[in-house]
C-alpha cells in the first residue's frame, strides 16, 4: 500500500513511529477490517473512510491527544499498529492515557513492543510527559503482556470504568513514570 513520505519521530531496529495523516486512511481502514476478529471485543478502530477522517482529525487537531502509527520497516513501512496518547494533561500532572492495537498481519511479531517502547520514550522525551497509564480489560491478556513487557506496573482495578461494546467494562490500571523508565 502507498505510504505518505514522512520521517519517523523515532525508530528502532524493526519499526518506526510517526504521526497519523489523513492520507493513511485507506491502509488503516483496510488493516482494521482485516483485524476485526483480533480486536473484538477489546477495541473498534475505524474501518471506513468517514470514520477514519473523524478519528484522525481528533488525533491530529486536538492538543489533548497524540496518535502514532507503528510502521514495520522491513515491510516497506506498512502500518503494523497504532498507539494513541489520550487525555493529555499538562501542568503539574504531565500525564496521558495510552490506547493501542496491533493489526492482524503484524500481531505476534514483537513490533508493537518495540513501537510502544518508542512511543513511551517520545512521550517522556520531546513531549515532556511524566506519567503514562494504560487501562486494560482483565481478560485482554495480550494487552496486559505488552504493558508488562514495556515496564508498566499494575496500580489498581476500576470496576465499570469504560463503556465498550455495549456495556460498562472493568479495567486494570497499568502505569509507568519517567523515573521508572530511567531506572529500568
Amino acid at each position: 500500500m502507498p505510504h505518505p513520505a514522512t520521517r519517523y519521530l523515532a525508530e528502532g531496529p524493526r519499526v518506526g513511529i510517526r504521526h497519523f495523516t489523513y492520507e493513511d486512511g485507506a491502509e488503516f481502514t483496510a488493516r482494521a477490517r482485516e483485524s476485526k476478529e483480533l480486536h473484538h471485543p477489546w477495541l473498534f478502530p475505524p474501518d471506513g473512510a468517514a470514520a477514519y477522517s473523524a478519528y484522525a482529525a481528533r488525533l491530529i487537531e486536538d492538543p489533548a491527544k497524540a496518535g502514532f502509527l507503528v510502521c514495520a520497516k522491513d515491510d516497506g513501512g506498512d502500518i503494523a499498529g497504532f498507539i494513541n496518547i489520550n487525555n493529555i494533561v499538562e501542568g503539574a500532572f504531565q500525564s496521558g492515557a495510552l490506547g493501542y492495537g496491533a493489526f492482524a498481519h503484524a500481531a505476534g511479531r514483537g513490533l508493537m513492543r518495540e513501537g510502544l517502547d518508542l512511543v513511551v520514550g517520545h512521550a517522556f522525551g520531546p513531549m515532556r510527559l511524566h506519567r503514562l497509564e494504560i487501562n486494560v480489560q482483565p481478560a485482554n491478556t495480550a494487552s496486559i503482556a505488552l504493558a508488562r513487557a514495556c515496564g508498566f506496573r499494575l496500580e489498581g482495578f476500576s470496576p465499570n470504568m469504560l463503556f465498550i461494546d455495549g456495556a460498562w467494562r472493568d479495567h486494570e490500571r497499568w502505569a509507568v513514570t519517567a523515573e521508572m523508565r530511567a531506572s529500568g
